[in-house]
C-alpha cells in the first residue's frame, strides 16, 4: 500500500469519527432537534468530507489533476477578493487579464516547471501591467486604491496559491515522484493548526491577541495550536523528506505565517465590514475563509522545501 493511500486512509479514518461525535452530540445534547453549535459543527465536517474527497480526486489525477484544482480555487479566490473591493467600469479591462491571462498564465508555467518566469510573472509583469491598463482608462477616481486592490487580490488568490500546486514539480533527490505528499503536509498543518488554535482558545483563551481584527483568536489559542500542530507535523516527517526534527521547524514557521495570514485577511475583511470572504462552503464561510492562511505559508514552505532540500544542496 502507498504511502499516499495510507495517509488518506487515516484522514478518513479521523473523519468517520468526527462525523459519529456530530451524530452522537445531535441526539445526546439536541435529542435530534436544530442545534446551532452542534448544527454549525456538523455543516464543517461535512465541509469537510467534500475537500477532502476533491483533494483525493485531484490527486488521484497526478500533477495536472493538482493544478487544476488549484487553478479552479484561485479562481473562486480572486472572485471573492474583487467582489468585496471596489471597483470602477473603467477597471474591467484590468480586471479581464487578471481572470482570464495572469491566472491561466500562472499555472501554464507551473505546469511546464518554467520556475524561473512563473516566480516573477506577477510580482513583475502583472504589478506593471495593470496599472498601466487601468491609467490608460484616464479614470483617476480612487484610482491607487482600486488598482492596489487588484496587484493584492492577483497575489493572494494566485500567485501566493499557486506555489501549492508549484511543489509537485520540485527536483529532490531521493524524494522522486513523491513531491505531491509534500502539498498533504502542508495543507494537513496548517489547516490543522487553525483548527487546533480555535480549540484551544475555546478550551484555555483568554487573553485576545487582535481583538480588533479577530475576536475570536487568544494567546492561549495560538500557542497551544501552533505548538500541537508542530507536534504533528513532526510526526508526519514519513511522508516528507525531512527528519523529524526538520519537519517540526518546517511546520512551525509555516503555523506561524499561516496564523499572521488569517490577521491579515481579518484585517481586509473589518476594512470592508465582513464577516466573511464568501457562504461557498457551509460552515467555513468562503474559499478565501478556507485558505487565508495556506496563501501566506505556501510560498515560505515551497521555497524552504527548495533551497534547503533540493539538489544544489547536496
Amino acid at each position: 500500500m502507498s504511502t499516499t493511500t495510507l495517509l488518506f486512509l487515516g484522514i478518513f479514518g479521523v473523519l468517520v469519527f468526527a462525523s459519529a461525535v456530530a451524530y452522537g452530540l445531535r441526539w445526546k445534547v439536541a435529542g435530534g432537534k436544530p442545534h446551532a453549535v452542534i448544527d454549525n459543527l456538523t455543516d464543517r465536517i461535512n465541509a469537510w468530507w467534500v475537500m477532502v474527497g476533491l483533494v483525493a480526486l485531484a490527486f488521484a489525477f497526478g500533477k495536472t489533476g493538482v493544478i487544476v484544482l488549484f487553478a479552479l480555487l484561485s479562481f473562486l479566490a480572486l472572485r471573492e477578493f474583487v467582489t468585496l473591493t471596489h471597483t470602477r467600469r473603467s477597471d474591467y479591462l484590468a480586471l479581464a487579464l487578471a481572470f482570464y491571462i495572469a491566472l491561466p498564465m500562472q499555472y501554464l508555467l507551473v505546469w511546464i516547471e518554467w520556475y524561473g518566469l512563473y516566480s516573477i510573472f506577477i510580482p513583475v509583469y502583472g504589478f506593471l501591467l495593470l496599472p498601466i491598463v487601468a491609467a490608460l482608462r484616464a479614470d483617476t477616481t480612487h484610482y491607487l486604491d482600486r488598482i492596489a486592490s487588484v496587484q493584492w487580490a492577483l497575489m493572494l488568490a494566485v500567485f501566493c496559491l499557486s506555489h501549492v500546486p508549484a511543489l509537485v514539480t520540485l527536483e529532490l533527490p531521493g524524494f522522486e515522484g513523491r513531491q505531491i505528499l509534500l502539498i498533504a503536509f502542508l495543507v494537513i498543518v496548517v489547516q490543522s493548526s487553525d483548527v487546533l488554535q480555535y480549540v484551544w482558545g475555546k478550551l484555555l483563551g483568554r487573553h485576545k491577541v487582535a481583538p480588533a481584527l479577530s475576536p475570536s483568536k487568544t494567546w492561549e489559542g495560538l500557542i497551544g495550536g501552533v505548538l500541537s500542530s508542530t507536534l504533528l507535523g513532526a510526526g508526519l516527517w514519513w511522508i516528507t523528506p525531512f527528519s523529524p526534527l526538520q519537519a517540526a521547524a518546517i511546520a512551525f514557521t509555516i503555523n506561524v505565517m499561516g496564523f499572521f495570514g488569517g490577521l491579515v485577511m481579518s484585517a481586509i475583511k473589518r476594512d470592508h465590514g465582513v464577516k466573511d470572504w464568501g457562504h461557498l462552503i457551509a460552515g467555513h464561510g468562503g474559499v478565501l475563509d478556507r485558505l487565508d492562511s495556506v496563501l501566506f505559508s505556501a510560498p515560505v514552505f515551497f521555497h524552504m522545501v527548495r533551497y534547503g532540500f533540493g539538489p544544489w544542496m547536496r
